[in-house]
């Protein structure tokens, strides 16, 4: 613990804020668990040099240290800041706050205290002029339970550090639509009721069925193999709260597969109210018949002729290990990457703060979203202000009620808590620089271990070629990658931003981890079979990007370019028409239309303009959103799941004008109230002029899974990809990636090279010492916690939860 505590104050960690909920026993595996937080650390991959005969020792592979520019003003609370505002909201004594630890269902406790963000225009004014930074507030989410309506509540906490003079605490409301205080009603607030005196009660009634069916049961129980959760959101019509539940298999060994283990049987009950002694079952659904009440379902059940279906069970099927024969040639060690002399990027890791040919960015990170970059440059010049995650919506869809049913909105987990530390040489390369990750729960501040990663890699084609008859010239693709992981449930997400030597920049999601999977009796409209008595359940996954572009300043406009079809005729064409194509120019003139999808054939173009500034051509400089893999909106019309809580979901691309009030696309208790959400994204558009204004791009990555076979036991990051690039248009007089010396141009003729120019490359030769580039993975540690109330940062300790 000595040597723990030395590495956490000695690398001058921060902590975050992180909302998160007490835990569902199962569900997607999706329960709301407490989970963790930050410290620095970086991988070290050594290497050799043999520019003689004798090995010389090659630079270490960790970033440069510099200094930021400025402080980061996105960045995270120090762990000082956040258990001074805790210690600060114990003492209001109009919260009526109870220790999380010490918390019923009936009391108040606090759930998150973060940084609350800047707003733009007063970030703008620090990090462009002379003003001040922008005085810091905390973001403080209280679950206020004491109360016959429970309700989240959002409010700020400042100005910091406390003084008990000047510091105060209101609610928090101007990002929010609906204007109610800062709270959005709590539905999850008898969550402990729930499962012990309802869902098990529930359970233990029908456990002569389960136990003729399945041969277990699912009472809550030590020794239950069965387990039961459902739907999210819950079903929020006609002034009631509907949920459905389904019956689960509880895996036998560490392997997480419940999700493929659904058993057929869904029971549904009005869980209307805090008074489980109020609460209706409604009925229960098997073989897709419908049975009002337990006893016509037993009645039925132990009739003669009652079909049985039978149950998936786990095995090899659903395990990740190696299975199978050996390919050829496997056991040799595959190709590896190295960083030969170090690398050739810095970082300001108290700032978080990166600086690679020419980019420069702060990372910022909250509870919701995980990792975001602001004040995204290129020499000097900003081309983004914020690029981050908003929020994401796996809906699924199906002929049962469970499936048809749910609709995750993940940022109500927060992907900042299941930002695990990362593998070494399989996340990210062994030689890659890691950051750490912090977040607040229940009086404590945990911190993820090297939970981002920042890497230089060379890819597998090059950025430019050309060959003739006498020369040959070749430019090496390198660029530089940001990366984080988030388990949320049964999924792994992986978000890469990369940034490239032509001044492109890509946002990337990939999805690996387990299928929530459906039972496959009458489910053939909506998936496959893949398995005994299982069905992959279709849902599409999309995923809310926020991009603030600040083309060479914020007065920005979006000009659409479009390749159409054209009947011509020309001076020269002699008075005939000739067929052939032609260019179309036009603005986006206000949000009216300002929310479409990408167009067919990939036939008009999306740049984000700046008017005022042509370049000396007169052409209009800017930047081009494109779509790079496959994108996705959501397939369902006027969802009936998340009603108004996922407007964003709706369209490709949608584009506003940026209002401090309207920082963000969601709220991670959208869930909590559908049909009136504190943050309805459809209200954003009111019609406002676009045309050289400060302007946010809101844009939807995702997938459209239908799953196969090939997704047992897990979904492959190979396929499930989608990504989406801002590339210069006009922007600068030429390709900029010929800066780089990362290029050759060979000459040639008669069988003969006559020249080799390597425009001033190190000529070395790096042979590697294979032992200490292979991470050594024994040293993966989790995540460390310290307490924040009462505050204790000398004794840390180790604690990894997961949201399952």
């Amino acid at each position: 613990m000595k040597l723990l505590t030395t590495l956490l104050f000695g690398l001058l960690w921060q902590d975050v804020a992180a909302r998160t909920s007490k835990a569902y026993k199962g569900g997607r595996g999706r329960g709301k668990k407490l989970i963790h937080d930050a410290v620095r650390r970086s991988s070290e991959a050594r290497v050799t040099r043999d520019d003689t005969k004798e090995s010389v020792a090659c630079a270490e592979a960790l970033a440069t240290p510099i200094k930021a520019p400025k402080p980061n003003i996105w960045g995270q609370l120090t762990g000082d800041e956040a258990a001074s505002v805790i210690a600060w909201l114990f003492a209001q004594k109009e919260l009526n706050l109870t220790v999380s630890e010490n918390a019923t269902s009936w009391d108040n406790s606090v759930l998150l205290i973060e940084a609350l963000p800047p707003n733009k225009t007063d970030a703008l004014a620090f990090i462009d002029g002379c003003k001040a930074a922008p005085a810091k507030y905390a973001h403080v989410l209280l679950d206020h339970r004491a109360s016959e309506n429970p309700t989240y509540n959002d409010i700020i906490v400042g100005p910091l550090p406390i003084d008990n003079v000047t510091t105060t605490w209101k609610p928090l409301t101007y990002p929010f639509t609906k204007k109610n205080d800062g709270k959005v009603r709590n539905l999850d607030a008898d969550d402990d009721a729930l499962h012990d005196q309802w869902l098990y009660v529930i359970g233990a009634d029908v456990a002569d069925i389960t136990m003729d069916l399945w041969g277990g049961s699912a009472t809550g129980a030590e020794n239950d193999t069965l387990d039961i959760w459902g739907i999210d959101p819950l079903w929020q019509d006609d002034n009631k709260v509907i949920r459905w539940d389904a019956f689960w298999s509880i895996p036998e060994d560490d392997f997480d597969a419940e999700t493929l283990l659904p058993l057929g049987l869904y029971v549904m009950s009005d869980v209307t109210g805090r008074d489980p002694s109020k609460w209706k079952l409604e009925g229960w659904l098997y073989n897709d018949i419908f049975y009002n009440s337990t006893e016509a379902f037993r009645d039925a059940y132990f009739s003669e002729g009652f079909v049985k279906n039978g149950a998936n069970v786990e095995g090899d099927w659903a395990r990740t290990d190696q299975q199978g024969p050996v390919f050829p040639l496997d056991t040799a060690y595959p190709p590896t990457s190295i960083a030969p002399t170090g690398a050739r990027f810095a970082v300001d890791h108290d700032n978080k703060y990166v600086e690679w040919m020419g980019w420069s960015f702060y990372i910022g990170f909250s509870r919701d979203t995980g990792m975001s970059l602001h004040d995204i440059r290129y020499k000097g010049e900003r081309i983004l202000y914020e690029l981050g995650l908003q929020e994401a919506l796996a809906h699924y869809a199906g002929n049962d009620p469970m499936q048809s049913g749910t609709a995750y909105l993940d940022t109500f987990y927060g992907f900042g808590p299941y930002a695990f530390e990362l593998v070494s040489g399989y996340d990210c390369p062994a030689y890659a620089t890691y950051l750490n990750t912090s977040f607040y729960v229940a009086e404590t501040t945990h911190t993820h271990i090297s939970s981002i990663c920042l890497f230089e890699y060379t890819a597998d084609y090059p950025m430019q070629r050309h060959s003739t008859s006498k020369y040959v010239s070749v430019t090496k693709n390198t660029y530089f990658s940001v990366r984080s992981v988030s388990t949320v449930g049964n999924y792994d997400y992986m978000f890469t931003y990369g940034f490239y030597m032509d001044g492109s920049i890509s946002v990337e999601v990939r999805a690996s981890g387990y299928i929530q999977s459906a039972y496959f009796a009458n489910n053939e409209d909506y998936g496959f079979k893949i398995h005994d008595f299982l069905s992959g359940s279709m849902h599409d996954h999309v995923l809310n990007f926020k991009a603030d572009f600040d083309i060479l300043g914020t007065n920005n406009s979006v000009q659409l370019m479009s390749l159409v079809p054209a009947t011509k005729r020309y001076p020269w064409s002699q008075g005939k028409t000739r067929n052939t194509m032609a260019l179309e120019r036009s603005f986006i003139e206000s949000e009216k239309s300002s929310r479409f999808n990408w167009a067919d054939n990939g036939a008009t173009q999306v740049l984000v303009v700046n008017e005022d500034k042509p370049n000396k051509y007169g052409e209009l400089r800017g930047y081009r959103i494109l779509p790079y893999t496959g994108t996705a909106h959501l397939t369902v019309k006027d969802s009936s799941n998340v009603v108004n809580a996922a407007h964003w979901a709706e369209y490709d691309v949608q584009i506003t004008k940026q209002k401090d009030t309207e920082p963000k696309s969601a709220h991670p208790y959208n869930s909590q109230d559908v049909h009136d959400p504190p943050v309805n994204f459809a209200k954003f558009f009111n019609d406002e002029k676009l045309r050289k204004e400060d302007l946010v791009f809101w844009l939807n990555l995702g997938m459209h899974h239908v799953p196969h076979t090939g997704d047992l036991p897990n979904t492959v990051f190979t396929t499930a990809h989608s990504g989406i690039q801002f590339m210069p248009s006009n922007y600068f007089m030429g390709d900029v990636s010929r800066q780089t010396v990362n290029q050759v141009r060979v000459e040639y003729g008669g069988g003969n090279v006559s020249q080799v120019e390597n425009f001033g490359q190190k000529d070395q030769v790096c042979a590697l010492d294979f032992e200490p580039a292979e991470p050594d993975l024994s040293e993966y540690k989790g995540d460390v916690v310290v307490r924040k109330f009462p505050y204790d940062p000398n004794h840390p300790w180790y604690e990894t939860d997961a949201i399952v």
